[in-house]
């Protein structure tokens, strides 16, 4: 409940737009007019009445002790309090005997509260300087309400008679606008306070009455209807306001009566388990209870056994002190092992730190001395090709050669052992049957080796970083395409992250095809099952002849061959027109070896076939292939002019050579090492990798293909010559920069010219061929008509 008694030192005039800050004065002291109805009186905001006359003097003191909240730690200390009417304040003592006071209140302006959720007892004076918190003693909770009652009705009753009466007067005219309140019958004063509900609806009511009272001073102080009119939008829009306030309240009740009615089902099923555990607890006392009255005359039993075991008991006694001794024992032993154990561990990792330092070494030191023979092989060879020599050097040049060449490199003494076959399953070392350049083959698989030597440990840190980057975590389905992309695929990815590269440019490309028909692989399978007849034969015969030289597809009964045939069947189901033909079971077999899933292989053979190398290229004419070969000599005279001027004097026809390359993508023809590196940025970039690729095979080995004469020689050289390089990157280097520019609009516009003319030669020869049988069938009547009258003359 809050009492209010406040003057205001500002103008009485009763203009709206002086208004200045001022507080309200309320009272109700239960005085009754002449019909018995309680007044109440209330100063508005606006315009503040001052306050006159003087309080009349009283013949004693209000006065009494309360305990008074203050200091730093807001504690209660009691003080004596004694009001002053004159001054219309309060002072406070230490105690009732102190002349001097500790400090005062100014009521004169001062808003009394009694606050229902406060402390009990206590009651707040709020002066615009400060607040006063005072609290009632227990044993004068009584006193507490006459306190207050006197202090804000005896105290301030001359406040009412000079504000109240000014303000009853200056509306007496609108006595029909503000109904007169009635005093509810019942509890009043120190029983209502009693009563926290009633007090907080009374504390309402008076609100409501003051606030309504200031409106309706308000709107009669306006001087025209635009500001009257304004003063009732705004009442309205305020109204509207408390509409949705109430609305979004009442939403607010709605779900907390909700909360409400799910904790009191979740304290129903709280309180079953409570009784569901209350029914176990009985029933678990109940068997404690039965298992005490057996424990209990097991005791009486085993009291009459005690003299009896006392004795088993020293003897197990002494046991236990002997087994702890062992036990202290053991633990010594324990600590010595420990050490001796961690003594030999170190002196085994320091071993064995130092056989991998011996290992590296002696791999350094074999590969040098692989470098070093190749190059007295080498030398050997410079010398026999030399004129210089005469016979009987020349005899002995040729001695040392076949000694050279007889030696086997498996039967000698590594120091370090190299793999025989990589990570796919190739042979590393590869076999060379021609007679005449044993010596050059020799040489080539000194530098293989001396190259696989020294890069067995090799791991390129930046490019796994990359890679990893790129890749590590990421399924196909979050790749995208990107230059950073690009240039991995062209260094050649890790094996580790290969399988997944591979899946997703394969997806990018063949995404429409597999949503139309996500089944088609298994469906292919199924026709080739159903209808063997009409499978090419071909593939049966090929499959035994695939990858020779991986240990993966060389035995027949390999699971890979079995692959292999059923995407081969796969395939010639899919694309009728091509069906099979040779070359097309070393594609599908170099990526089931990556891939190793067989629906991944056929949609790569798909992927190679239909969507990356040109049209008729798999045909039986060969056409698009034949056209590429004519661009590779294009190329060659403006890249490589030397080397092509070179093979042209011994007419040496390169595409003998290369039509293997492009038809097979370089399979089983380069190391795989590089083989896998080609492949990496083929199926990203296209068939442009291949050109690039096959110039700078002829670029690596220009000096060396310069120097032979001969053709024959020539022929044999190219063909084994890419399975001798060593130096993948510098070989990358070349394709990817020294071949620069190579665009493809141009590989296509050259392609498009040389289909031109080799469709128009196909068409010549196809006409001849056409005339030909012709001229052959009339021949062959006229030979018909000239033995029939031979016959009719013999006749």
């Amino acid at each position: 409940m809050v009492f209010h008694a406040a003057a205001a030192s500002s103008s009485s005039s009763s203009s709206s737009s002086s208004s200045s800050s001022s507080s309200s004065l309320g009272r109700s002291d239960g005085a009754q007019d002449k019909n018995g109805t309680q007044m109440h009186a209330a100063l508005p905001d606006g315009p503040s009445a001052t306050l006159r006359g003087t309080p009349t003097p009283s013949s004693t003191k209000l006065c009494g002790y309360l305990n008074k909240q203050g200091g730093p730690l807001k504690a209660w200390k009691s003080r004596w309090f004694v009001y002053e009417e004159k001054s219309c304040q309060l002072f406070y003592y230490r105690m009732a005997q102190d002349i001097s006071p500790l400090g005062k209140v100014d009521l004169f302006c001062a808003t009394f509260s009694y606050p229902l959720q406060g402390e009990e007892g206590s009651f707040h004076i709020q002066t615009p300087e400060r607040t006063v918190i005072l609290k009632v003693m227990l044993s004068h909770e009584t006193s507490k309400s006459h306190y207050l009652k006197a202090s804000c009705y005896s105290g301030l009753s001359d406040v009412f008679n000079a504000v109240g009466l000014n303000i009853l007067s200056a509306f007496s005219y609108t006595a029909d606008f503000l109904p007169m309140v009635k005093t509810p019958s019942g509890l009043v004063g120190e029983e209502a306070a009693s009563l926290p509900e009633l007090v907080s609806l009374l504390h309402k009511v008076l609100e409501a009455a003051q606030l309504e009272k200031r409106t309706c001073a308000q709107f009669l102080a306006a001087e025209g209807e635009q500001e009257r009119l304004e003063l009732l939008r705004h009442g309205e829009r305020r109204v509207a306001e408390l509409r949705d306030h109430l609305e979004s309240l009442q939403q607010e009740n709605e779900n907390l009566r909700r909360d409400l009615n799910q904790r009191d089902a979740h304290i129903a099923e709280l309180q079953e388990s409570v009784q569901l555990l209350i029914q176990k607890n009985q029933a678990k006392q109940e068997v404690i209870l039965k298992l005490s009255e057996k424990l209990a005359v097991c005791g009486e039993d085993k009291q009459c056994s005690n003299g009896l075991r006392s004795e088993a008991l020293k003897q197990l006694t002494i046991e236990n002190e002997n087994l702890k001794d062992d036990l202290k024992a053991y633990k010594t032993q324990n600590q010595y092992l420990n050490s001796e154990i961690y003594h030999l561990t170190t002196l085994w990792r320091k071993s064995s730190e130092r056989e991998q330092s011996l290992i590296v070494k002696c791999a350094v030191l074999e590969a040098n001395s692989s470098q070093m023979e190749s190059r007295y092989l080498g030398i050997l060879q410079k010398l026999q090709e030399s004129k210089e020599l005469n016979p009987e050097q020349g005899e002995a040049v040729k001695k040392v050669v076949k000694d050279a060449v007889r030696a086997d490199l498996s039967t000698a003494i590594k120091l370090n052992s190299v793999r025989d076959y990589d990570e796919y399953g190739f042979k590393i070392a590869m076999d060379y049957k021609v007679e005449d350049l044993k010596l050059l083959a020799k040489i080539q698989a000194l530098e293989i080796r001396s190259q696989n030597l020294l890069n067995q440990e090799e791991c390129d840190g930046p490019l796994l970083a990359r890679c990893a980057q790129l890749l590590f975590g990421r399924p196909e389905g979050e790749l995208s395409s990107s230059t950073e992309l690009k240039n991995l695929l062209r260094m050649g990815l890790p094996r580790e992250y290969r399988a997944r590269a591979w899946r997703f440019m394969i997806q990018t490309r063949t995404k429409s095809l597999k949503e139309h028909h996500p089944d088609r692989y298994q469906e292919l399978c199924e026709k080739s099952r159903t209808s063997p007849h009409l499978v090419p034969r071909q593939i049966q015969l090929d499959l035994d002849r695939t990858l020779t030289s991986n240990q993966y597809f060389s035995p027949p009964s390999s699971p890979l061959i079995h692959k292999l045939e059923r995407v081969l069947q796969a395939f010639s189901w899919q694309n009728p027109t091509i069906g099979y033909v040779q070359g097309l079971n070393r594609l599908a077999a170099i990526a089931l070896l990556v891939l190793q899933d067989e629906e991944d292989a056929f949609w790569c053979l798909v992927v190679i076939v239909d969507y990356i190398m040109p049209h008729n290229y798999y045909t039986k004419d060969l056409v698009g292939c034949q056209a590429d070969q004519c661009v590779l000599k294009d190329l060659m005279s403006e890249k490589l002019p030397r080397l092509k001027a070179h093979l042209e004097a011994l007419k040496v026809d390169v595409s003998l050579i290369t039509v293997e390359w492009f038809l097979v993508l370089f399979v089983e023809s380069l190391p795989t090492r590089i083989l896998f590196k080609v492949w990496d940025a083929f199926l990203y970039e296209g068939i442009k990798v291949i050109f690039r690729y096959a110039l700078a095979l002829f670029k690596y080995r220009e000096e060396g293909i310069l120097k032979i004469n001969d053709s024959v020689e020539m022929y044999q050289y190219l063909r084994i010559f890419p399975n001798t390089i060593v130096d993948r990157r510098k070989l990358t280097s070349i394709a990817f920069n020294d071949m620069n520019p190579l665009p493809m609009k141009l590989l296509q516009n050259r392609r498009a010219t040389h289909l031109e003319r080799l469709h128009a030669e196909i068409q010549e020869l196809e006409n001849l061929r056409t005339a030909y049988k012709a001229e052959h069938v009339q021949c062959k009547d006229k030979e018909l008509d000239t033995l029939a009258s031979e016959d009719e003359e013999e006749v």
